[in-house]
């Protein structure tokens, strides 16, 4: 089985304008999302999307693959779909690894991949428990409920529901003749509201398959988010 590992790297995020670029203790944030892809075995190639030029550069200059892709995407998975076209190499699955996620651990990425030994699995996510319950009512924490068969049954960023005592860890695989078919989706009103593009899969009738994983993983959504993970990992 042949998996791609894209990066989507957007530079004008509005929360953080420039973020792939920022420093943490002396690399790229990017470079360290590559970095830590690398040494994921089960990816046979890796590959940065983004919509900038300085961010182009830059992962050349530190020897990665990097492709140019469009300023229209709404989010990752379009980004993906983008790159998935442009590559002569033909893969098996796509994994969408966050580009402001700096320590993923390469076993999520592996965890991820080994799912789609199932041929079912048409798309597959992580899953992590929550121990704190003050994470059930954060909005910037998105909650995941699943089936016994692993089906993710519905996300949300807000509940009191404590049957949601799973948060969603943002990385995502797809085979690769999902990835075009889910871009082509209209979004939907619940996709709106909550700014959840899954969402939009669940509602058509796709299954998403959720891996559970032991791996925290901490994504940096603002300015402050680098001063805590420096914190953590001086």
């Amino acid at each position: 089985m042949k998996i791609l590992g894209v990066i989507p790297a957007r530079y004008n995020s509005k929360r953080f304008p420039g973020k792939p670029l920022v420093d943490i203790l002396g690399l790229s944030m990017i470079q360290r999302v590559y970095k830590q892809c690398l040494k994921c075995e089960l990816l046979k190639d890796i590959i940065v999307a983004t919509d900038n030029i300085k961010v182009y550069n830059h992962v050349k200059q530190f020897n990665g693959n990097v492709i140019m892709s469009s300023f229209s995407h709404s989010n990752g998975t379009e980004r993906c779909n983008e790159i998935v076209k442009k590559t002569k190499e033909k893969y098996d699955v796509i994994i969408n690894i966050q580009g402001d996620q700096p320590y993923i651990h390469p076993r999520q990425i592996n965890e991820l991949a080994k799912i789609f030994s199932n041929k079912k699995v048409q798309i597959g996510t992580l899953a992590k428990k929550i121990t704190n319950s003050a994470d059930l009512i954060n909005k910037n924490i998105v909650k995941v409920l699943f089936s016994k068969e692993d089906e993710a049954l519905n996300f949300c960023r807000k509940t009191s529901n404590k049957e949601y005592m799973f948060k969603h860890i943002g990385i995502y695989g797809y085979r690769s003749e999902i990835i075009n078919k889910i871009c082509n989706l209209k979004p939907t009103k619940r996709e709106k509201e909550e700014e959840l593009e899954q969402l939009r899969w669940l509602e058509n009738k796709y299954k998403i398959h959720i891996c559970t994983t032991e791996y925290e993983s901490i994504s940096v959504d603002s300015p402050e988010d680098i001063i805590k993970i420096k914190e953590e990992m001086i």
